[in-house]
């Protein structure tokens, strides 16, 4: 039985799409990042770095998404391209997600809806780079209907999952000047294993007001700032 640590983030998403294809039993673990429950000793014995999410699988304790993606897809050898060459495209379109366009949207999100001041540099900076991103995204998934070719892969869930929060960058319009992505999304919307990770997000109550308590949990660093 697999314990799953899990906030409804981006990065928790991921992986909750990964074990509903897998359909792998596992525990559902929410942590209430809001309310601050990823700084607890029970969950830093975990994840030392505090972050969700993260999974004990029988005792092997796992953090990171795409570290959990990893571990999964190689134990049940399912999802990762087996030719070499291949494995090697889903390995550099997987950390492309990994290092590329997940910071950056995750800053960029910071910046235009949490930052406690307007800062224009910033918010500038960071959305171009996730606009850059989506285009270099945007013209491979013109060529190809997968990042790693014709087959599906953990490297299109570690997508969709930062993909499925583009509104909170870009609003209304979402990813529609990205139409080769646009049609990837749709075309993820259709998976069962994605609807039920929904249905599982959807049927968890977290908190979501942005208070005192939620900023000090949050973004402790500012408050170390402050002080």
């Amino acid at each position: 039985m697999i314990d799953f640590y899990f906030h409804a983030t981006p990065n928790s998403m991921k992986v909750a799409v990964l074990l509903q294809e897998l359909e792998l039993p596992f525990a559902l673990k929410p942590v209430d990042i809001f309310k601050g429950e990823q700084h607890m000793a029970a969950f830093k014995a975990i994840n030392p770095n505090a972050k969700v999410p993260a999974i004990v699988d029988d005792g092997t304790v796992v953090f990171d998404s795409h570290a959990i993606l990893l571990y999964l897809a190689g134990k049940h050898g399912a999802f990762l391209p087996e030719v070499r060459t291949e494995y090697a495209t889903m390995l550099s379109w997987l950390q492309l997600v990994a290092t590329g366009l997940s910071p950056f949207s995750g800053q960029a999100i910071h910046f235009m809806h949490y930052a406690p001041e307007t800062l224009p540099y910033a918010i500038n900076r960071y959305r171009k780079e996730v606009e850059r991103h989506y285009a270099v995204l945007d013209e491979h998934l013109g060529r190809s209907r997968y990042l790693a070719g014709e087959a599906y892969s953990i490297a299109d869930m570690a997508l969709w999952g930062w993909a499925a929060s583009a509104g909170f960058i870009f609003g209304a319009d979402g990813l529609a000047v990205y139409p080769n992505v646009e049609r990837f999304m749709s075309q993820m919307a259709a998976r069962p294993a994605i609807q039920r990770a929904l249905e599982m997000k959807a049927a968890l109550t977290f908190k979501h007001e942005l208070d005192a308590e939620s900023r000090k949990a949050m973004f402790p660093q500012n408050e170390q700032q402050a002080a």
